[in-house]
């Protein structure tokens, strides 16, 4: 009885050391840009723009309240598509060409987009 029970936990250890490692194996997450059609189509009215394959949207109420700086400017809106939702960097559905795009200094997923006579910030809207 006592060299089965004795077996029984040799088999056991083996089996936790060997069977449960995690060795070689790798977990990798990662967060995908939604594109300007599945924006729109959730809310037609959404004032976007897209920088470096990511949509960015404004007049989000929690995003609106924030205290950021403007820090560099990385871009400026080159192109306005307000008939289709096949955008390209760079464009925008309501901004006018010329807007200047700058980064926020105290959040990355956030852009500040200045005109003439405001200053908006802009959310980047991933899936992740």
């Amino acid at each position: 009885m006592v060299q089965k029970l004795f077996y029984t936990l040799i088999a056991l250890t083996l089996f936790t050391i060997t069977g449960c490692t995690s060795e070689g194996e790798t977990t990798q997450e990662t967060t995908d840009s939604i594109d300007a059609a599945e924006v729109l189509t959730l809310d037609p009215d959404a004032d976007i723009f897209q920088y470096d394959g990511v949509i960015y949207e404004t007049s989000i109420d929690w995003v609106e309240e924030l205290d950021l700086t403007k820090d560099i400017q990385i871009g400026e809106i080159k192109t306005r598509n307000d008939t289709n939702t096949d955008f390209k960097d760079e464009m925008a559905n309501k901004l006018p060409v010329g807007a200047k795009v700058f980064s926020a200094k105290e959040r990355e997923d956030i852009l500040i987009v200045e005109l003439k006579s405001e200053v908006l910030k802009y959310l980047a809207i991933v899936e992740g």
